[in-house]
């Protein structure tokens, strides 16, 4: 870490719980980021912001207007661009000395478990069921750490899943592919309830990667409504076809 760095990230570096010894686990750590809408925008900020050495920033779609409402990486400007490229190209400009791979394709198949094998951490911040499946799937195969968010309404959720995955895996809890009724398209999104479920996934995945022990096995819902949250433990489903169980009662 030279002088630039030191000062860069003097801020966290003061906090002893990351020191000097924290900010070089960050700087050489490598996070697969899916999906770079509400949830991907602030946690790519945060990340990139943090020192993170290696940011993969993946997502196959382009800028909408509908999007700027939450998604605070993109300006009005950006409409019709691939996000992935937009997010690089802004990622590079806030932090010019870590590396960034932008990924413009919706990864799935032997593409997603090379992405997983290649990251200390994966953020899920895809808004379809199948493709959050799928992550889970490839982080319990390659034993990477998960951080799982979503939000609709004025609701927000968030899990940290880590190997040996004693408390289950995403798929313990939802068994199938279903879509869920609510989703933004259907019942709207407040846009900083999503950013609060991103800036969340960036702190867990900050400590995570710098050695601070962090709660996982946890289902973690918010009330942004009364700002509340209740937190739910989860339990390994001894017939889950990923980690290895039945599906029960997964939630206690």
């Amino acid at each position: 870490m030279n002088d630039r760095d030191f000062m860069r990230y003097s801020r966290q570096i003061l906090l002893g719980d990351i020191a000097i010894e924290g900010q070089q686990k960050l700087l050489g750590s490598h996070v697969l980021i899916v999906g770079l809408g509400g949830l991907g925008s602030p946690a790519a900020l945060y990340l990139a912001g943090a020192g993170v050495g290696t940011l993969t920033l993946a997502d196959d779609d382009e800028v909408h207007l509908s999007n700027l409402q939450r998604q605070i990486l993109f300006t009005t400007d950006d409409i019709a661009r691939a996000k992935s490229q937009v997010t690089q190209q802004r990622l590079a400009r806030l932090n010019p000395d870590i590396d960034l791979v932008a990924i413009e394709q919706r990864l799935s198949g032997d593409a997603l478990r090379h992405a997983v094998s290649r990251a200390d951490v994966v953020l899920d911040c895809t808004d379809n069921m199948a493709t959050r499946q799928a992550i889970n799937a490839a982080c319990v195969a390659l034993n990477t750490p998960l951080v799982t968010a979503s939000a609709v309404g004025f609701g927000g959720q968030i899990m940290v899943l880590t190997p040996p995955w004693e408390q289950g895996c995403y798929r313990c809890l939802w068994p199938d592919d279903a879509e869920p009724e609510r989703n933004c398209r259907t019942a709207g999104i407040v846009g900083p309830v999503v950013g609060v479920m991103g800036t969340l996934q960036a702190l867990e995945a900050i400590k995570l990667l710098s050695g601070i022990d962090t709660p996982s096995g946890e289902l973690r819902l918010f009330d942004g409504k009364t700002s509340q949250w209740r937190s739910l433990a989860l339990r390994r489903a001894v017939g889950c076809p990923v980690c290895g169980g039945r599906h029960a009662d997964s939630v206690q």
